[in-house]
């Protein structure tokens, strides 16, 4: 349907390197299907389809997944609260796990939680494990999200060590 044509332009103009075509498309599926939907339909499938573009082209094409992941991270960071803060919600702290650079699927959710009024602490990439039981301990949070894009980067011994935090 349209979310595919749409897909499909958002990754001919990350290709063209058009920055004003990638704003105008991400605000544009961002207010018509909402955010879980517009990263699901659209953002996340135009990100893979540029990924692979890159793989099976060497070093090549690596601005323009670049270029979009910026753009996509900043549509998110855009995402603004649609009504007053949800009283009584617990803290949710979303990291990415040490040695992980990819944030958007973490950065997706926080602009979800956001949206619905949640309150967040997203600390981006690579937070280091001192940082991160730091944080955990002076936040107090309901909820601790840590992504790993592969399992190469994945820390169940972490995932434990943060969840032992009183």
């Amino acid at each position: 349907g349209s979310a595919r044509r749409e897909c499909r332009g958002l990754a001919r103009a990350a290709l063209r390197l058009d920055s004003p075509a990638m704003e105008e498309l991400l605000t544009e599926v961002l207010d018509r299907y909402g955010l879980p939907a517009a990263w699901d339909e659209v953002m996340a499938p135009a990100l893979h389809a540029v990924g692979r573009k890159w793989e099976t082209a060497g070093e090549r094409y690596i601005e323009v997944e670049h270029l979009l992941s910026w753009h996509i991270s900043g549509a998110l960071r855009g995402v603004r609260a649609a009504g007053s803060p949800v009283t009584g919600a617990g803290l949710s702290l979303l990291a990415c796990v040490p040695g992980e650079s990819h944030t958007l699927a973490l950065e997706a959710l926080a602009a979800t939680l956001a949206r619905h009024g949640l309150p967040v602490r997203m600390f981006g990439a690579a937070l280091p494990v001192e940082a991160l039981e730091q944080a955990v301990r002076r936040t107090g949070p309901g909820a601790v999200v840590l992504w790993a894009q592969s399992h190469g980067t994945a820390d169940r011994a972490l995932a434990a060590r943060v969840a032992a935090i009183e």
